[in-house]
């Protein structure tokens, strides 16, 4: 049968007067009168051409076709409800979806989220961590942060996070007193890269670095790579090497002394961290508030903090 020719309101009267039993009672379930409760299961019953209730002076008896029919019934109202309150959730003013790759989610994200619920302990941020690119269109996305040239071309676009990149390792790793040391320590140990950045072209790979640090790399040097950074990362903690390391991604690291950088300045990167969103989803307090808290935590909160957003003065 289509859906558009299910008889609704006599099912629902159904499901309640089999719940409890009594039309009366199905009546103030439903805020109507018993009298409607009738009609709609005898219409219920003429429509399908089964009988559902055998009525006796005092009591109703379900038909053993109306009690097969119970149990996919309730599981089909239940479902129904779901769906409501699916949709009820999507339009609250408390729930976020934002949209990061895994590095930032795990390493610059997920240290600093207690500190959004500090001003909004009400909230519920949906992290969707992924590299895929968002469709604002068809994805319920309010909000992404993507790491790149800040070309985004119909979208409000706000750089908030700068790179630069150094090689990083575990403390346990080196033991020197000046820099020329400790550069040609680099030489001793795994060489650990970042296959992520190939896309950024201001990012250096070994190769450049050693070059530029007056080094050469001996032939047959051990290597290992990873297509994450966060990974990359976690492998220098780990004591596995020295890892060329965005300055975002390994900055609690750092702060934390999982990992040192004692091998000379970082090198400036073209890729930034950008906020990315639709320009009318500014007109939304919740992404408003998200943002504001993302400019205090990264030091570029100006003059259109506390949610003021020209709307004509959008990238």
């Amino acid at each position: 049968m289509k859906r558009s020719l299910l008889p609704l309101n006599a099912l629902r009267a159904f499901d309640a007067a089999a719940r409890h039993m009594s039309f009366k009672h199905a009546a103030d379930d439903l805020s109507v009168t018993p009298a409607a409760i009738s009609q709609q299961i005898r219409s219920l019953e003429d429509f399908l051409g089964v009988e559902l209730f055998r009525r006796t002076n005092r009591s109703l008896v379900l038909t053993e076709a109306a009690q097969l029919s119970l149990a996919p019934l309730k599981e089909a109202f239940e479902l129904m409800e779901e769906s409501v309150d699916i949709l009820t959730d999507s339009k609250s003013s408390t729930h976020l979806k934002i949209s990061v790759s895994p590095s930032f989610a795990s390493k610059w994200l997920v240290p600093r989220i207690a500190h959004y619920y500090e001003r909004r302990p009400d909230a519920v941020v949906k992290i969707d961590a992924t590299m895929q690119v968002t469709d604002f269109k068809v994805q319920d996305t309010d909000l992404c942060i993507r790491y790149g040239l800040g070309n985004y071309p119909g979208l409000y676009t706000e750089e908030i996070l700068r790179e630069t990149i150094f090689p990083v390792c575990s403390p346990d790793l080196v033991d020197c007193d000046n820099l020329a040391e400790c550069r040609s320590e680099i030489l001793r140990h795994t060489l650990i890269h970042d296959d992520s950045t190939v896309e950024d072209d201001s990012a250096p790979n070994w190769t450049m670095w050693l070059r530029a640090a007056g080094l050469e790399a001996p032939g047959g040097m051990p290597a290992l790579h990873f297509n994450n950074n966060a990974l990359a990362i976690e492998a220098a903690v780990a004591g596995r090497g020295v890892a060329l390391a965005r300055s975002v991604i390994a900055e609690e690291d750092i702060k934390a002394g999982r990992l040192v950088c004692p091998f000379g300045e970082g090198v400036p990167l073209d890729f930034k961290h950008y906020i990315v969103c639709p320009k009318d989803n500014l007109k939304n307090e919740r992404v408003l508030e998200f943002i504001d808290w993302l400019r205090v935590e990264t030091g570029t909160a100006g003059p259109r903090d506390e949610g003021i957003i020209d709307l004509n003065d959008v990238s």
